[in-house]
């Protein structure tokens, strides 16, 4: 029997992932991206000779399938996770306070390190121990997580210094628009199900190479050409129509697109059984590379509270990234007053910076670097009506909110999904 054609549309995570998962089950997978970056949301480019990612991606030891993903590309050594969990806190006055795990079964692994944690007095230490022992119950929470804090005695110190911190980058929003049940799942996921499952990890390598490294597994790869029309046929078949008006036919196809693009590519998502696609805000992300003539600062990355700039990784020797998350206030400001808002704040934090000269900077704008479903909108899952056509995306229902590891999860599901995989020896 001759290997089903599958062609999957968005070089993404979600992407990829579906074509790893068609290619292992046998396909001959064509993938088709608009852009010339592989990649999507997670890819890489230049600047001033200097390849960057679009956003500081960092992934937890609970992510196994986008781990799974890295291995299958033959990258598995290019990504660094931590041995335990451990996050390094300053604060805007250069005070460092420390959350380590202990040698003990999880929840019991971070009950010590929040009994000493710096940046909480005696009376917040314990607000947050009593929110994490109820924090199950925000999983059926119909509330925003900052409602459900407040509901659950969080004051302010509370919040600035250990919720804040965690969530907002996490779940790329702020506190009152995440979802309690979302930022419940992040919590009972990374640090109640087993003690290692919070640790920490990112790629050590640009992250369009990861991508890059998936693609040659593939039988096809077209960058720089745009789809405009997805279509279902009536004799079982689907097509594809290419920006330059030709047309291509496959056994199946995935569709790996942001909601906006996925409806007009879709042309009648309803014909698909898929429910309007308008219900998504796009959440932006902003990323300051700075260079500076300190050298090492002898941390991998550190959080910085009370600031606009979230979390700082030491990429390295003299340059660093600053993450900066739910950044709808920032994103439309001038390059240069970003750069420079970076800098005093690290500046003025890490004991390492003081007195330290920039040498250059860059800022990567992600507008859409994830989407937060309105109130009421159910995410759509992978299967459509059409048994020939699936969906992908990290917006989609995987269980998971829109991370790295939900994109990969939803491509593996829309993947399955397709009839064509079935057929296949």
């Amino acid at each position: 029997m001759a290997a089903p054609h599958v062609a999957i549309v968005g070089a993404g995570l979600a992407g990829l992932s579906a074509a790893l998962e068609l290619k292992a089950a046998g396909c001959s997978v064509h993938l088709y991206e608009r852009s010339r970056l592989i990649g999507g949301r997670a890819t890489s480019f230049e600047i001033d000779g200097h390849e960057v990612d679009n956003g500081q991606h960092v992934f937890l030891a609970c992510c196994t399938e986008f781990i799974r993903f890295a291995a299958r590309a033959g990258m598995a050594a290019k990504l660094y996770l931590q041995e335990r969990f451990e996050v390094l806190a300053f604060s805007k006055d250069g005070t460092r306070g420390r959350l380590r795990a202990a040698p003990l079964p999880a929840p019991l692994h971070l009950a010590a390190s929040l009994l000493v944690y710096r940046h909480l007095g005696w009376g917040a230490r314990w607000q947050v121990m009593r929110a994490l022992t109820s924090i199950k119950s925000a999983l059926h929470s119909d509330m925003s997580f900052g409602r459900w804090l407040v509901s659950h005695g969080q004051r302010p110190e509370a919040v600035r210094a250990f919720w804040e911190p965690f969530i907002v980058p996490a779940l790329n929003a702020p506190l009152d628009r995440v979802s309690a049940r979302d930022a419940a799942f992040v919590i009972v996921h990374a640090f109640f199900e087993n003690a290692g499952a919070a640790r920490f990890g990112f790629s050590t390598v640009p992250l369009a190479h990861i991508m890059a490294a998936a693609a040659r597994h593939l039988d096809r790869v077209s960058l720089s050409t745009a789809v405009v029309e997805v279509d279902a046929e009536s004799d079982g078949h689907a097509s594809l129509r290419l920006a330059g008006g030709e047309t291509a036919g496959y056994d199946a196809i995935v569709v790996a697109v942001p909601p906006r693009q996925l409806a007009k590519l879709l042309r009648d998502p309803g014909r698909y059984g898929l429910p309007a696609l308008d219900g998504y805000e796009p959440m932006p992300i902003i990323d300051v590379h700075l260079w500076h003539d300190r050298g090492i600062l002898g941390f991998d990355f550190a959080t910085l509270l009370d600031s606009p700039v979230q979390w700082i990784f030491q990429k390295e020797s003299g340059y660093i990234c600053c993450s900066v998350s739910a950044a709808d206030e920032y994103v439309m400001r001038p390059t240069a007053e970003l750069a420079a808002l970076a800098w005093n704040e690290v500046r003025g934090a890490i004991p390492g910076l003081a007195g330290a000269h920039l040498v250059r900077s860059a800022v990567t704008r992600n507008p859409e670097a994830t989407y937060l479903p309105k109130p009421g909108v159910v995410r759509p899952p992978q299967r459509t009506r059409q048994r020939n056509v699936a969906i992908a995306g990290s917006w989609t229902n995987t269980g998971w909110p829109d991370t790295m590891e939900s994109a990969v999860r939803s491509g593996i599901a829309a993947a399955a999904a397709l009839g064509v995989v079935t057929t296949v020896a």
